[in-house]
């Protein structure tokens, strides 16, 4: 047990000392994926090592890899870095290695669940009585969605896609944006549907669906089980699909809607941004990430339905030997997600939830949208730079000249350590692509950035 002990400081002190050097640290590690493999040992050892050995190898051998994504100038995807109290929290989730299955396997990590859902629920707009199923993140979110509305639109058809499978059964309409985001196609390859089951509806300029278009499209084709897919956040634009009229239209044609709200749900968390998701609650299945404005760590995501026993009947399975799986049980834990062996999600984000409160989530939130505009000001004053869409949210696009001039711009930003941001491709132009979501972001991390991406500019235009 001195052992066990004497890890767990190691541990406990690499983490801090990590970090506590994120506010400063280059943001980019100093070496690439191959030279840290050829650094390790490549066959098995015959003999194990003493957990001492291990910390110390792993903590070496991993250091100069590790990446400051979990600190205050990272922009280059949606997506958070840790509170302490999810951190700390996640860190005895792991030491307490629960079952999260059912109430049978612990108790504890059920409960947890079941309040920290019912705080979601509240936060975003979302029904009371919707279930809530705690996933790895919005693949995992949208996809469970969407084998519950699979499930039943065809049985509103007369059809048991449990029982009987697609073959023989009618065809499933899915009805989204056409910038809806990969995870819906890939959502739809997975459940059999296929790529080609999409009919997509034309976008307004800043990228949400033209809500105004999509009664034309559900009219053109043939009745039968349908799925509209609307989005909350634009991946490029921040941009929020109309919810109320989304969901009235589709309504109207007996249409199941699923918002893949994975960062624009927490929209709802804020006073100030709650409008750009009016009608949220009128939806039937939702996803969302809890590692986006949450910052909890990795994997933390949120797979919402309004009717939980159509929910736990696409989701749930039971076996002769899942104690606690009987009949007229309360449903929970992997009744509503993909996986049975998962760990116990509910405690990291009850605590985020707990340590931040309501008010301090949408500080988060606001603060993040208020750096997002920052970041555009400051960069809009660069010669030779541009922001191209409308800074609703948290995303910020840019022009910074043609594709291999944005490129190389982007590569010299992640080389100077100073901050880290990608590239996309949007209306057929090369854009850099900012997202601030860390809720330890603050001004003078925006002034640094701005600076990192001036620097660029100037370094890769010079003749």
């Amino acid at each position: 047990m001195s052992e066990l002990r004497d890890g767990l400081a190691v541990a406990v002190a690499e983490i801090a000392r990590y970090r506590e050097m994120l506010g400063e640290s280059e943001v980019a590690p100093p070496a690439t994926r191959s030279e840290l493999v050829a650094a390790l040992a490549q066959s098995l050892p015959a003999e194990g090592v003493s957990l001492d050995e291990v910390l110390n190898e792993l903590v070496e051998s991993a250091r100069p890899g590790l990446m400051a994504s979990a600190g205050p100038r990272y922009f280059g995807f949606v997506t958070g870095g840790s509170t302490d109290a999810a951190l700390v929290a996640d860190v005895m989730t792991a030491g307490w290695d629960q079952l999260a299955f059912n109430e049978i396997s612990s108790p504890a990590s059920l409960a947890f669940e079941d309040v920290a859902g019912s705080w979601l629920k509240d936060l975003l707009g979302i029904p009371s009585s919707a279930s809530v199923g705690f996933v790895t993140g919005a693949q995992a979110a949208n996809t469970v969605g969407l084998t519950a509305a699979r499930l039943q639109v065809l049985r509103d058809h007369g059809w048991d896609v449990g029982r009987e499978g697609l073959n023989g059964g009618p065809t499933v309409r899915v009805v989204a944006g056409g910038e809806r985001h990969a995870t819906i196609d890939r959502t739809l390859r997975l459940l059999g549907l296929g790529e080609n089951a999409l009919e997509l509806v034309p976008v307004r300029p800043d990228g949400a669906m033209d809500a105004e278009a999509l009664d034309g499209v559900l009219r053109s084709g043939a009745a039968g089980p349908t799925i509209v897919c609307a989005q909350s956040g634009n991946v490029n634009t921040g941009a929020f699909d109309d919810l109320q009229r989304i969901c009235a239209v589709a309504k109207q044609h007996q249409a199941w809607v699923h918002v893949d709200g994975a960062f624009g749900l927490w929209a709802g968390a804020s006073s100030n941004l709650r409008h750009h998701v009016d009608g949220v609650e009128l939806a039937d299945s939702w996803g969302c990430d809890g590692h986006k404005w949450l910052n909890v760590p990795y994997d933390s995501g949120y797979a919402f339905c309004a009717r939980p026993e159509v929910h736990a009947a696409a989701m749930g399975y039971t076996a002769n030997y899942l104690t606690g799986q009987e009949q007229g049980r309360n449903f929970g834990g992997g009744d509503f997600v993909l996986e049975s062996s998962r760990r116990a999600r509910g405690f990291a984000t009850w605590a985020a939830l707990r340590s931040l409160g309501r008010s301090g989530i949408e500080a988060v939130v606001d603060r993040c949208c208020a750096m997002a505009r920052r970041f555009a000001e400051g960069l809009n004053a660069i010669d030779g730079v541009a922001v191209v869409n409308d800074v609703v949210l948290n995303q910020v696009l840019v022009r910074v000249g043609d594709e291999p001039t944005t490129d190389r711009v982007a590569l010299a930003i992640q080389e100077s350590g100073d901050a880290w941001l990608g590239a996309t491709t949007w209306h057929g132009e090369r854009l850099l692509r900012i997202s601030v979501s860390n809720w330890s972001t603050t001004s003078e991390d925006i002034d640094r950035s701005v600076g990192a991406v001036a620097n660029a500019v100037r370094r890769i235009s010079r003749p």
